[in-house]
């Protein structure tokens, strides 16, 4: 993946999967959803580096990468019987744009703005792509039981 070492990649999808960990007992998940949140986090992050590999494009990586998450945690949801956003949550930890938010703010302050426009403009595209993402699938998702129930009245 461009100029990645394999041993780099799977630092970072331990770490995606430990920061997963992480918030999930941070928020007081129960133990039995723990491995699956924290898988949550290792198969975004794993498809956020896919996908920055095929198009080199923050917004796609992060727009493959929420779906993914969001169609995870809807599937973890029926799963394991629990509601859907305590697997989406956790498990898009990893694409949370803090440092590119962090390095936007710090350049407005000492007046670099072309610094921070740069970094304001990768944090508004990691945002829109996980909203995008997780809409998609939730809009599906939605669409689906819907016509489930509409054939169950009939």
């Amino acid at each position: 993946m461009n100029d990645m070492t394999t041993t780099q990649i799977i630092v970072q999808l331990i770490t995606g999967m430990l920061g997963s960990l992480g918030f999930s007992l941070l928020f007081g998940l129960r133990k039995r959803y723990l491995v699956s949140a924290a898988f949550g986090g290792f198969l975004n992050w794993g498809l956020y580096l896919l996908g920055m590999h095929w198009w080199g494009s923050i917004f796609f990586a992060g727009l493959l990468a929420s779906a993914a998450s969001a169609l995870y945690s809807e599937v973890m949801a029926r799963v394991q019987k629990a509601p859907s956003t305590l697997f989406f949550i956790t498990s898009v930890i990893p694409l949370i744009p803090g440092s590119t938010l962090y390095y936007a703010c710090s350049n407005a302050v000492v007046s670099n703005w072309e610094q921070a426009k740069y970094f304001a403009n990768r944090t508004l595209q990691y945002s829109l792509a996980i909203a995008a993402g997780a809409c998609i699938i939730w809009a599906i998702t939605f669409t689906i039981e819907n016509v489930k129930r509409h054939k169950k009245s009939k």
